[in-house]
């Protein structure tokens, strides 16, 4: 374990580069630059505030503002679309750069690295026009945005720790590329991002809690929503998770690493 984190930390300048080179080439031919990385969850939050909120947007206890529903999604597509990117880039991201895994000899784990960076510079760009919009809705954020960090932590844990190993099982079996797609889609909706678990019959609530996302987003909802500290009692299940994911893909990798070239 160590040598491979002093070979990481080697590489370091390698990775910092190669996140700003993927993010000139991205942005090259754009002239709204940066700005489309906060567009696409923006307008997510404004199709379904326009389309849920005439239903959803009285049954938000504790927010006295016209605007709570949105406020409330935004909290939820924030954390969810750090997830979601994270997950899905490392889950292609061996298949993608196969060539040069050939070709170059280089610590595989620079390549989630690099995207778990530049999925982290997206989400900070939009926790930042976040936070516009709340001042901008008379909403502004508290003392309580400095748990924010622990959620990012958690949140990138599970996905981090979740990619990786679908994305070394997807160098051998090309079907988890096609399933977990669409298991993120079912994810998404067990997520309380759209809803809150209130108004779930009670019933059914501690099924969704089973869902590890759901005290990381409700997390992220008390800071912003509410303004106060999350639940730490609930997120010892994610923290544990996530720490089992990272253990899972870590042990893939070291066993699978080399054979992963060949198959590529």
């Amino acid at each position: 374990m160590k040598t491979m984190l002093f070979t990481l930390w080697r590489y370091r300048y390698f990775i910092l580069g190669a996140i700003k080179n993927e993010l000139l080439t991205r942005f090259a031919r754009n002239r709204l630059g940066a700005i489309w990385m906060i567009i696409h969850p923006l307008a997510q939050v404004a199709i379904y505030t326009l389309v849920l909120s005439a239903v959803l947007s009285a049954k938000l206890p504790g927010i006295n503002n016209q605007y709570a529903y949105a406020i409330y999604l935004m909290a939820g597509i924030l954390s969810w679309s750090l997830f979601n990117e994270v997950l899905n880039r490392c889950l292609n991201v061996f298949l993608e750069h196969g060539n040069l895994l050939k070709k170059i000899a280089f610590p595989h784990l620079t390549l989630p690295l690099i995207v778990t960076g530049h999925a982290l510079l997206n989400h900070a760009l939009l926790f930042l026009a976040t936070l516009a919009v709340l001042v901008i809705l008379l909403h502004p954020p508290t003392l309580s945005l400095l748990w924010i960090p622990l959620m990012v932590l958690l949140n990138l844990g599970l996905a981090l720790g979740l990619g990786l190993s679908f994305g070394i099982l997807n160098v051998f079996i090309r079907d988890i590329g096609q399933i977990v797609p669409v298991i993120l889609q079912f994810w998404f909706w067990l997520t309380p991002i759209v809803y809150t678990t209130s108004m779930l019959p009670e019933s059914y609530r501690a099924l969704f809690l089973l869902n590890p996302l759901s005290a990381i987003v409700m997390g992220y909802q008390d800071i912003l929503v509410y303004g106060h500290r999350p639940e730490l009692t609930q997120l010892i299940y994610p923290a544990c998770l996530a720490a089992l994911t990272l253990a899972l893909a870590l042990f893939l990798y070291r066993r699978a690493s080399q054979e992963m070239v060949d198959i590529l």
